[in-house]
């Protein structure tokens, strides 16, 4: 393993300088807080992600969970995250003060939360699902089940989960059968199976309270008859107690990746005595349930973006110490001897690191955007600046579950790569990484269905307004970059793009206008991916503007090279990377029509 796992300077500098952490500080409800105890705040989850987190990592993947007994065996440190974790406020702190919370920006939460995920991807999501579940509690549920459920969640002794899928439905919401029954006691029987249940169950925890969606008998059919319950895994005995509820871990799920962080089968009702409290009004589970599934896909993705990371500095870290081969002369010949050169002295090897290095600090900046956007539009004062950073938020949201995610992977992949044979082998770390990435493009709806998502409800969201106002944001980076010599062909590269981007849509949404739905989004992940490589282009131009203005203003709070860095790797995107979206459009405006299910069969 590598000795470091992440870049503190680089996190901390998208975090102050890029995205301006202090101008969300400015907003009433994050008053109490200021620059120096929140950095002091994030120093200190690094001491810890040190000393818990990233010493057991290797340890996680070679003992994985596992069904035993009835219950979830799982490492040790998997109580150590919920306990020490509740201790430090890690799970609370987003939380309103009345709640136990620490109201700290979610900015700051997904620096803190992508230093866990980067010391150790396996152990964050236990925390992440129980503050996600105790999220849809506080927002939506009665006193009573806040009273209950949520002090106990967020100090870590309780876990949480969400459970959606179920086996003959997958990802098709519209088709769960779980059942809820009405009973004169104020709760209902619960029925039914779910599966791929992250954090479902463990031998740690005294109580997981699920939440849980199901149809009330008599419920329309689709997601219109979809109600929220919370269904604990043991339920309060009315004597300050726990007793069963009649919940049954059924089977775990052995996995590639991620092998510490336990995902279940579980069942409801086997015995018809599982209780479940409606949560909020019947009928209005899956809209409750979207404001845990948009946090959801932002912690994929930071955790996609953490990983790419971690895997980045372990390559790097090789590369520096391992000697190969000789540089070639200006004869175009390698003189024997000479002594072997360090294999980050060949471009080839470098060209590699670059791209990690440009996936993995630019999937970061995307996280923090994404969260930034969700501080605004909770904090601002004025509706309209809500409004308007809500529509931005939902705009970039499949795309930042899905660029971490999938160019993440071909990140860590060229990681494996630079490693030659050893990143093969389990002596290195770098298989695990690629193993432990490859479910981000899965988790919390797939890449196919984040690209429906994309193009199908974010890009004509209130006639395009939400596509307009990210085009106007990239239109001030531009302008701010026109500024500077160095800058400005980048600036009219990414000016271009843009208007890439409206040829292509201008050729697209006719579809949609005309009903032809089908041809729309055929190729609705290929749109995924071209507009991903706009986003991060704008992204590393942005980050290029502030490395340059602080070159210029000599703030010396980073070194020259490091900003340096930063404006080379806006160079090498711009280079190898953004020109694919040529391609790409090229594809997306081609008038043959092939993925499309026609009556010839060509699968022959």
């Amino acid at each position: 393993m590598a000795k470091e796992y992440m870049d503190m300077d680089t996190l901390k500098y998208l975090l102050y300088k890029v995205h301006d952490l202090e101008s969300v500080l400015s907003y009433e409800r994050f008053q109490d807080h200021d620059m120096e105890s929140l950095n002091l705040f994030l120093d200190s989850v690094k001491e810890f992600s040190d000393r818990e987190l990233f010493p057991y990592f290797k340890e996680m993947d070679e003992a994985p969970a596992h069904f035993k007994d009835g219950t979830v065996m799982v490492h040790k440190q998997v109580e150590t995250m919920m306990k020490k974790g509740g201790e430090m406020g890690l799970i609370a702190a987003p939380f309103d003060y009345e709640d136990g919370g620490m109201q700290l920006p979610i900015l700051t939460y997904t620096a803190y939360t992508y230093i866990l995920d980067a010391a150790n991807n396996h152990l964050p999501g236990y925390a992440g699902l129980t503050l996600g579940a105790a999220e849809l509690i506080v927002h939506f549920a009665n006193e009573q089940l806040n009273t209950t459920y949520v002090p106990k969640m967020l100090s870590g002794e309780w876990g949480g989960t969400m459970c959606l899928t179920e086996p003959q439905a997958g990802s098709s919401l519209s088709d769960i059968v779980t059942k809820a029954t009405p009973t004169d006691g104020g709760y209902y029987k619960i029925h039914g199976q779910k599966i791929f249940i992250s954090g479902g169950d463990t031998q740690f925890a005294e109580n997981i309270v699920h939440l849980v969606l199901a149809r009330i008998e008599g419920a329309p059919a689709g997601t219109k008859g979809i109600s929220l319950f919370v269904v604990p895994k043991n339920r309060p005995d009315g004597n300050g107690g726990l007793e069963g509820n009649d919940v049954m871990t059924v089977a775990d799920f052995q996995k590639m990746g991620q092998r510490g962080y336990c995902t279940t089968h579980l069942g409801f009702g086997d015995t018809d005595d599982c209780h479940g409290w409606l949560v909020g009004e019947p009928h209005q589970g899956l809209r409750y349930m979207f404001m845990m599934m948009n946090g959801a896909r932002i912690a994929v993705g930071r955790g996609a973006a953490a990983i790419a990371m971690a895997a980045y500095q372990a390559a790097l870290e090789y590369a520096n110490e391992r000697p190969q081969g000789r540089k070639l002369t200006s004869s175009g010949k390698k003189n024997p001897e000479e002594g072997q050169s360090l294999i980050i002295e060949h471009p080839d090897v470098r060209r590699m690191l670059l791209l990690q290095k440009a996936i993995s600090e630019a999937s970061l900046s995307l996280v923090l955007l994404a969260s930034k956007y969700q501080d605004i539009r909770q904090s601002a004062a004025d509706e309209e600046v809500r409004k308007k950073y809500h529509l931005l938020l939902e705009m970039i949201i499949p795309i930042v579950k899905t660029f971490p995610s999938e160019a993440g992977a071909v990140a860590v992949n060229n990681g494996v790569q630079v490693l030659g044979g050893y990143g093969f082998c389990t002596d290195f770390i770098l298989q695990q990484y690629h193993r432990d990435i490859r479910i981000s493009s899965i988790y919390e709806g797939t890449t196919g269905i984040q690209s429906q998502d994309l193009l199908g409800r974010k890009v004509p969201m209130e006639n395009g307004r939400a596509m307009e106002l990210l085009a106007n944001e990239m239109m001030e980076t531009i302008g701010a970059a026109m500024q500077y010599d160095v800058l400005k062909p980048y600036a009219v590269k990414l000016g271009d793009k843009l208007k890439l981007s409206k040829e292509v849509l201008d050729f697209l949404l006719p579809f949609a206008e005309k009903g032809d739905y089908e041809r729309y989004l055929s190729d609705a992940n290929l749109f995924m991916e071209f507009l991903s490589h706009i986003v991060v282009a704008w992204l590393w131009l942005d980050i290029a503007v502030h490395a340059k203005t602080g070159l210029l203003n000599g703030d010396t709070t980073y070194s020259e090279d490091f900003y340096e860095s930063k404006i080379h790797t806006m160079k090498f995107y711009y280079k190898y990377e953004l020109p694919k979206t040529i391609a790409l459009a090229e594809s997306l405006m081609d008038p043959e029509i092939v993925t499309v299910k026609t009556s010839k069969e060509v699968f022959v």
